[in-house]
C-alpha cells in the first residue's frame, strides 16, 4: 500500500494522518503478536509495538497543543494492514513477517516526508526524526527475520 501521508498541506493535517496511521500499525501489531508461532518475533513484535504506543502519545500531545484532532483509533485502512497479516499468518512466520515489513514501508515513508514539512515545529521535528528512526529499525529487523525464518 502507497502512502500519502506526509504530503499534507498544515501540520494539523500531517499529525492527524500521522495518528491514523500509527492506530492502523498498532492494529497490525496486535494481529502479528497473535498470529506469530515463534516466541522470540512475538518479544521483538511486542517490543516494537510499544514505539508505536509512545509514537501516538507523542503524536496526541502535539495535536493538543495545536488544535489538531487526537484520533484515538484508526480509519478504513485497518483493514488492508491487519488484512494483510491475516492472509499472510496461513504461510508462517516468515509471511507474516514480510507482510509487516511492506506495513513498516508506510511509517518509513510518512516520517521520512514528515521529518521535512514546512511547518513542522523543531519540537515535532525532532519527533518526526526519531520515529523515523524507529521505523527504519523495525523494517530492517523484519525484512531480516523474515528472510531467516
Amino acid at each position: 500500500m502507497v502512502t500519502m501521508v506526509g504530503t499534507e498541506a498544515t501540520l494539523t493535517g500531517l499529525v492527524e494522518n500521522l495518528l491514523l496511521l500509527e492506530h492502523d500499525a498498532i492494529a497490525a501489531y496486535e494481529q502479528t503478536i497473535e498470529r506469530l508461532e515463534n516466541p522470540a518475533y512475538k518479544a521483538k513484535i511486542a517490543e516494537f509495538k510499544a514505539d508505536h504506543d509512545r509514537h501516538v502519545q507523542e503524536l496526541t500531545a502535539l495535536a493538543t497543543s495545536i488544535g489538531a484532532t487526537p484520533y484515538r483509533e484508526g480509519d478504513a485502512k485497518q483493514l488492508l494492514t491487519t488484512g494483510k497479516v491475516a492472509l499472510a499468518s496461513i504461510m508462517g512466520d516468515a509471511a507474516t513477517l514480510q507482510a509487516m515489513r511492506s506495513n513498516e514501508e508506510d511509517t518509513v515513508t510518512a516520517y521520512e516526508r514528515a521529518s521535512g514539512h514546512a511547518d513542522a515545529t523543531p519540537e515535532a521535528m525532532a519527533m518526526f526524526r526519531r520515529a523515523h528512526s524507529d521505523e527504519l529499525r523495525h523494517r530492517e529487523w523484519m525484512s531480516n527475520a523474515s528472510a531467516a525464518a
